[in-house]
């Protein structure tokens, strides 16, 4: 396995339509996807799309840990392969979002709190499951990168955007004033 680089907002790869993987039980998806499960824990991260490590191919790989559900078990290591995503209802919410590819910075993005989400995993089995809230958003996320969309082209108002440190000082001088502390 090896760490790969992560391409930054700016290059190219994150700005165009990923590729769709003919096999997804090819031996080089394989290595891809173990490299990429390597790259995403060094960040450290949650997910992690092919075109952020500069491969534009149509796969995702993501683990959301039980703290950020409020739940006793998280989302195991997932990996997405071809993914479609389909908004269970019309229900949004605006929440915080950072990104490996925009680094330091964070935005508050709109999203639809249930989805439902297939594709396929390395063995070419179905994964077809129905996500809510963070799990939802972290799917939605990566899923974003496939199509060149990286997380400010959803920003509704560029104050909703900024550098995550400066973000979480302000906040938190505003929890006196009875406000919470984002998750970044």
């Amino acid at each position: 396995m090896a760490i790969l680089k992560i391409a930054r907002m700016g290059h190219p790869v994150l700005s165009r339509r990923a590729d769709t993987v003919a096999d997804p039980t090819a031996p080089e998806i394989a290595r891809l996807v173990a490299d990429m499960w390597e790259t995403m824990r060094d960040a450290p991260g949650i997910g992690l799309a092919a075109p952020q490590v500069h491969v534009p191919l149509r796969i995702v790989v993501f683990a959301v840990p039980a703290h950020r559900l409020g739940e006793a078990a998280g989302v195991p290591p997932t990996v997405l392969i071809n993914p479609e995503i389909t908004p269970v209802d019309s229900v949004a919410a605006a929440d915080w979002e950072a990104c490996l590819s925009v680094p330091g910075m964070t935005g508050r993005v709109r999203r639809w709190l249930r989805i439902r989400y297939r594709g396929s995993d390395l063995d070419g089995r179905t994964i077809d499951r129905v996500a809510d809230g963070f799990h939802a958003r972290v799917v939605q996320h990566e899923c974003d990168h496939l199509d060149g969309i990286l997380y400010p082209m959803r920003i509704e108002h560029l104050v909703d955007f900024g550098f995550a440190d400066e973000i979480r000082r302000a906040a938190t001088a505003a929890v006196g004033a009875g406000e919470l502390v984002p998750e970044i």
